[in-house]
């Protein structure tokens, strides 16, 4: 790759797009599991490009969107603590839990710090030794390597005052939740091309050898998009399920071995609860045994009990059976500067894309 001019070029999209309506005029769904494709599609355009009779579905691949509102509560009661320090991913500033947000206890005195990698959470804690540092960690395999080295280099330097409140998500477990729900009719898959990166193509064959439908690992840029859904049609015009890779200079079928061995260093699989979709098994990682200090659910902090706005669809939006226009508050009351539930809040949620694009 030499010039990001290579993945915009208007006369091979020109061509990707003939190939797709002369494959066939059947309706088909897909579902672009992760946010950031969700926002491709409408950047560039692509969702009024394509055929009628393909129909993009927007799945739960964004983190800040999926993060419960029990953990989001249970941040706010710690940011309350006397003498702790709150460091977080810019998005989860504004997330609302069940009666306040971080964005809000910042405002009456929290001391709530914005990072932008895991590492400087431990400068945070180096410098405030007599403090108690919480690193609010969420994200998905794409951010979990950086969570765990924090972790394992916490441990290795004695840093005794940094936590963490680990609220981090798996992908694969969660498609196969919503396709054992049997709640919506997907065709395929448009699979994440950052989690792919870490995690290669393997964690996902089940899509094809168990449940009979086409997925493809996409990349990011038009072109990339674009073959994507090409390579899925021509799936499914010839009756074949397989996992392919179009993000293949990215991605490759065992992921990163580093990458891997960090997060299994630090971390067990566990279970993990998801907004709107509940628990599910295996989505979610543990502390390991000799971790298990770092835990900031150990801290002993009142919180309150955890509820949802009555009139918020985020939950069915992240499963892909409502749209943001079903919602009676998307441009009622809820928008990004007052954002009601948090799929209006982070630049990867889908009622934030459609809210801006529409």
């Amino acid at each position: 790759m030499k010039f990001i001019d290579e993945f915009r070029d208007k006369e091979i999209a020109q061509g990707l797009i003939q190939r797709i309506r002369a494959i066939s005029s059947r309706p088909i769904q897909l579902m672009e599991v992760c946010g950031t494709h969700t926002v491709a599609f409408f950047r560039y355009g692509i969702r009024g490009m394509l055929p009628a009779h393909v129909r993009l579905i927007s799945g739960p691949g964004c983190p800040v969107c999926v993060t419960p509102n029990r953990d989001i509560d249970l941040a706010v009661a710690l940011s309350r603590r006397k003498g702790l320090i709150i460091a977080i991913f810019g998005d989860m500033m504004r997330v609302p839990g069940s009666t306040s947000s971080l964005q809000k206890e910042k405002a009456e005195g929290g001391d709530i710090r914005i990072i932008t990698s895991s590492l400087e959470a431990l400068q945070i804690a180096r410098e405030n030794p007599g403090k108690e540092v919480v690193f609010f960690a969420i994200g998905f395999e794409t951010t979990s390597p950086t969570i765990a080295v924090a972790l394992l280099q916490s441990k290795r330097e004695h840093i005794r005052n940094l936590y963490f409140l680990n609220s981090q998500k798996r992908i694969p477990s969660t498609i196969r939740t919503l396709l054992q729900a049997e709640r919506i009719q997907i065709d395929g898959f448009i699979l994440p091309g950052h989690v792919s990166t870490i995690i290669g193509s393997e964690p996902y064959q089940f899509i094809s050898s168990e449940f009979n439908l086409p997925a493809v690992i996409t990349g990011f840029e038009p072109l990339d998009i674009l073959q994507g859904v090409w390579m899925l049609a021509r799936q499914i015009e010839e009756k074949r399920a397989s996992l392919e890779i179009q993000y293949k200079r990215v991605v490759h079928e065992k992921g990163n071995p580093v990458a891997i061995s960090k997060i299994d260093e630090a971390f067990e699989r566990d279970g993990a609860l998801w907004r709107g979709l509940g628990w599910i098994p295996d989505s979610g990682y543990g502390f390991r045994e000799a971790l298990k200090d770092r835990d900031a659910r150990n801290l002993e902090v009142e919180v309150e009990p955890s509820k949802e706005h009555p009139g918020c669809l985020c939950g069915e939006i992240l499963q892909g059976i409502k749209a943001p226009t079903d919602c009676s508050l998307f441009k009622r009351g809820c928008s990004p500067e007052n954002p009601i539930g948090p799929c209006m809040v982070s630049l990867e949620g889908t009622c934030a894309t459609y809210f801006k694009y529409l």
